[in-house]
């Protein structure tokens, strides 16, 4: 039987950019954490994932010491990694790298999402960029995708901002508060990045 796993006392991973830190989360964020969903909860709830039907995620600390223990059991894995976005020492958003598959694919989703009040100031890019710096030069991963409902422009500008490939619109592609969204897909490649990689340091890390 597999043991199970506690949400952390301290934060097991923590990765720097230029202005962010991306650290995974632990109990006594949750007070930050709870503060910006429920100012956000227009901004961020039409955007995420949720079978039709399903009642909204649970948000007591219970379920959010629960989600802190899943997402360490992944990075133990290596299955996923998770970091919470904080900006001038504060909490500010969430990064993830999941779906990670090893063998002959080499393939992980980035998925993000930012408190309102810190939105177009370029954190989520560089957030992004972290990221990739990570998947593609410590984990080693040869593609890392990101899809985007079309309508989203908030978060199709990090991308663009970003210039990641365009690689053609999934139909149906995953059920979003209720209704099953079409999503363009975007990624990069291990290639991509090692010739990139230096412009993207410097526009958006040193």
């Amino acid at each position: 039987m597999t043991p199970s796993v506690r949400a952390p006392l301290v934060r097991s991973l923590e990765l720097t950019g230029r202005r962010v830190r991306l650290a995974t989360l632990v109990e006594s964020d949750y007070p930050a954490w709870l503060e910006v969903r429920n100012r956000c909860r227009e901004w961020l709830v039409p955007w995420e994932p949720r079978s039709k039907g399903a009642p909204l995620p649970a948000e007591d600390q219970a379920s959010f010491t629960a989600r802190c223990a899943m997402r360490e059991r992944e990075r133990q894995l290596g299955s996923g990694f998770g970091f919470g976005i904080f900006y001038e020492g504060r909490f500010a958003g969430e990064v993830t790298l999941s779906s990670i598959q090893r063998g002959p694919f080499q393939n992980g989703a980035i998925g993000y999402w930012i408190d309102q009040d810190v939105a177009g100031m370029g954190l989520t890019p560089e957030a992004v960029v972290v990221v990739l710096r990570f998947a593609f030069e410590t984990l080693r991963l040869h593609r890392v995708e990101v899809a985007i409902i079309p309508r989203n422009a908030s978060s199709r500008r990090v991308v663009d901002k970003l210039r990641l490939r365009d690689e053609g619109t999934a139909l149906g592609f995953l059920e979003i508060n209720g209704q099953w969204e079409d999503h363009v897909r975007y990624a990069m490649t291990s290639e991509e990045w090692a010739g990139r990689s230096e412009e993207l340091r410097r526009t958006w890390l040193v």
